[in-house]
Formats: C-alpha cells, structure tokens, sequence
C-alpha cells in the first residue's frame, strides 16, 4: 500500500508513451504475498524487497528480473490539532510511545521492524495494551483521523495524502525504519518483456520527480 500513489502516477505517465493497457491492483503486503504464492496470475509483483526474495526462492518471481524501486522512511502522525510530540532522538521518540494512550503501526515490515524496537527499548509488554493493530491494507492515518489511535506510525508515503492528521516527521536516523521496495516479473507472465519495459521507465530518471513527490527516496 505504501507505493499505491506512486504506482498510480507512474503507471499513468507511462501508458501515455507505451499505449499499452496496464492494471496495477494495491492490496496489503501480506495479502499480495498470499495471492501469488497461491498461484494468481499476475504479470509483475512489488513488494518489499525481502518479500520479493521469498517469492523468487518459492518459483514465483524470475530471479534475474528484481529491480529495487524505492526506499521509503516511516513518519509519526497525530490527529490534527493535537499537540504534537518531540521526536527529535531516539529517547524522545520512546518518551512519546510511553506517553500515548494508543499507538498503532502497519502489519508490514514497517511494523515489525517496530515491534522488534519496543522490545529492545524494553516496553514491549508495558504498551501492549495501548496497541491498535491496523488491518491489512487500512492505514493507520485513517485510524488517527478518526480519534481512533493518538500515535500513529507508518511509511511518509502512505500519510501525506490523508486528511484530518498532522504528520510530525520522519523518526530520528538513528531508528530510522527504511524499507526498500523491490519489483519482480511473474515467471508465469506471457508479457514479460513488456513488463521489463515498464520497469526500465520506472528505474529511470524520468521517474525521479514522481518519487521524491509521493514521499519516497531513490535508490
């Protein structure tokens, strides 16, 4: 979900040049995982970069294929006109997280690489409580928008076009939560040369601007 925008604009601008029909279908992580190791047709995945390596190993993906598209940084959200927490260092950051009454975060690698930073901080167990686990594919803004969740985190991309959230800023570099997203043309495809066409432009130059606007580095 976190490349959903992106994609859109990209796909767009290049069925402009390409004149080809293209279909890009955005569902969370774990479920687009699911649907191509069940054996969906699809012609090209992208996914987290480990994600992709899984579904080369399994057959699915042609190794030689995988491009990495993007690097994507997670930010911190409150609901709009709350006050807004310091998130300067990594002990403010665990000082807002022990402050907040709910905290949600995605059931992507985002969020596990989370989890895993609450339990080496030592709060894991404290905080469970004040957990509100987002459901594959809902973003956790949406959660905060509605007064549902006080501390939301996820990736820049999938808050900065959400309303009714304050976004606060990326984490501090120190506990900085990157994940590279990767593309991989189905072995099962019968367009795979178009597809790898569609990559060539995505990797370019060309498509810089489009990421760094939807709030995503380039590799």
């Amino acid at each position: 979900m976190a490349t959903r925008q992106l994609l859109t604009e990209l796909v767009a601008d290049y069925k402009k040049s390409a004149m080809i029909d293209i279909t890009i279908e955005s569902v969370g992580g774990v479920d687009a995982a699911k649907r191509v190791q069940s054996g969906e047709a699809f012609d090209v995945v992208i996914l987290a970069s480990d994600a992709i390596d899984k579904l080369i190993v399994a057959g699915h993906i042609d190794p030689s294929s995988k491009v990495n598209l993007v690097n994507s940084g997670v930010a911190v959200a409150v609901k709009s006109g709350s006050t807004v927490p310091d998130i300067t260092s990594e002990a403010a950051v665990k000082s807002a997280v022990l402050a907040a009454k709910t905290i949600s975060y995605s059931t992507g690698p985002s969020g596990v690489a989370l989890a895993k930073l609450f339990e080496r901080w030592g709060i894991a167990e404290q905080i469970a409580r004040c957990i509100v686990q987002a459901p594959p594919g809902v973003p956790v803004g949406s959660l905060v928008a509605k007064g549902e969740v006080e501390l939301g985190f996820q990736q820049l991309s999938e808050l900065i076009h959400l309303d009714g959230i304050s976004i606060v800023g990326l984490l501090p570099p120190e506990i900085q939560i990157t994940t590279t997203f990767s593309a991989g043309v189905c072995t099962a495809s019968m367009q795979a040369d178009e597809v790898k066409a569609m990559l060539a432009y995505m990797t370019s130059p060309a498509a810089s601007a489009a990421k760094l606007r939807q709030g995503m580095e380039i590799v």
